[in-house]
């Protein structure tokens, strides 16, 4: 399998979360602006990339029955680690994610990953997978947080864009706001994909 084809299919053909539908609990949760939008993309990846480089080692000597216990420890670990370095070097990002980044260990997209392709494939396409998946659902996740600070608070990355006359429409900071801005991006996402697919036909 072409490593280009495995990046592009994790961002754009099996985006996790615009396509798999995967990762939302984060996802609605983190996205309130960019950085934290961007924080938790990059735990992601870390993660993402670590676990599946440790598990794609380990492949063949895991025991199968406890494949799924092993790959949480391994997840767990990485987890651990970009938790702690978040919480030495960016205190208030840590405070901001809160519960949902030890929460990384039960995402559906870190185990997903390691039982659908790292359990199963060489260590280059496994780093690859990881990046592809984790730029995947970074991209998904600053696009929601752009928008939702945008129309939320009139801001990007905390500075006013909008003029100051603009009221914020609360709604859109708050959980309602990401499930219906949430719910029109993957429908625009499936749409252009549909399109594109029928015009290469």
């Amino acid at each position: 399998m072409k490593l280009s084809k495995i990046l592009k299919d994790g961002i754009i053909n099996d985006n996790p979360t615009l396509v798999q539908l995967i990762g939302m609990c984060s996802t609605l949760a983190v996205s309130t602006n960019v950085v934290n939008s961007f924080a938790m993309g990059m735990a992601v990846i870390a993660v993402l990339v670590g676990s599946n480089l440790v598990i794609s080692i380990l492949r063949n000597v895991i025991p199968d029955k406890i494949r799924i216990p092993a790959f949480i420890v391994v997840i767990a670990t990485f987890v651990t680690i970009v938790e702690m370095f978040m919480k030495a070097y960016a205190p208030p990002i840590y405070e901001a994610l809160g519960i949902f980044l030890p929460l990384i260990v039960v995402n559906c997209i870190i185990l997903a990953r390691a039982e659908a392709f790292a359990s199963k494939n060489g260590i280059i396409a496994s780093i690859v997978d990881g990046i592809g998946m984790g730029l995947g659902y970074t991209v998904a996740l600053v696009a929601l947080g752009a928008i939702r600070e945008l129309f939320g608070a009139g801001t990007i990355l905390g500075k006013a864009v909008l003029p100051a006359s603009y009221q914020p429409a609360g709604i859109f900071v708050m959980p309602p706001g990401a499930f219906i801005l949430l719910g029109i991006m993957i429908g625009i996402f499936n749409l252009a994909r549909k399109k594109k697919s029928s015009s290469q036909a």
